[in-house]
């Protein structure tokens, strides 16, 4: 059981790789129809073009969700499993408290979360797909903890 709890941990810190790579190379690369409404936002919905990434996301998780449960629970379920706490920690760090598009952390002192949003303010100072910087989610450089 030790060895599901550190493929789900490797799994989830791996994703913020795998966010990064994606954000830089996909989302400001040939996708980028559909990140760019977050970038330059010119209506007032719930949704974004850009949410279609969640969905993007979430097919991988499900599907290892679906074949880590073939023949009892295998190493293809826990990958899942840390994709989807990825996927959480991302909504609640991106959506929730960097965007306000759910208003329920508004004011926060924690120094990290602070310098994550600062550093988040930098990437999208960057209107176009070009020249973009800070492409992580939850690493967030050094430089960002400055005062």
């Amino acid at each position: 059981m030790m060895l599901f709890l550190v493929v789900t941990i490797l799994t989830f810190v791996l994703m913020e790789c795998v966010t990064w790579l994606t954000h830089k190379y996909v989302m400001h690369g040939f996708m980028w129809y559909f990140h760019e409404d977050h970038h330059q936002p010119r209506y007032n919905h719930v949704f974004e073009r850009n949410d279609v990434f969640f969905i993007i996301f979430a097919i991988p998780s499900i599907l290892l969700f679906y074949f880590g449960l073939e023949g009892g629970l295998n190493y293809r379920f826990f990958i899942g499993l840390g994709i989807l706490f990825y996927g959480i920690a991302y909504f609640l760090i991106h959506d929730v408290l960097i965007h306000q598009r759910f208003k329920w952390f508004k004011k926060t002192k924690n120094k990290y979360l602070v310098s994550l949003r600062k550093a988040h303010k930098v990437h999208h100072k960057h209107l176009g797909k070009e020249h973009g910087e800070c492409f992580g989610m939850l690493w967030v450089p050094l430089k960002y903890f400055k005062v």
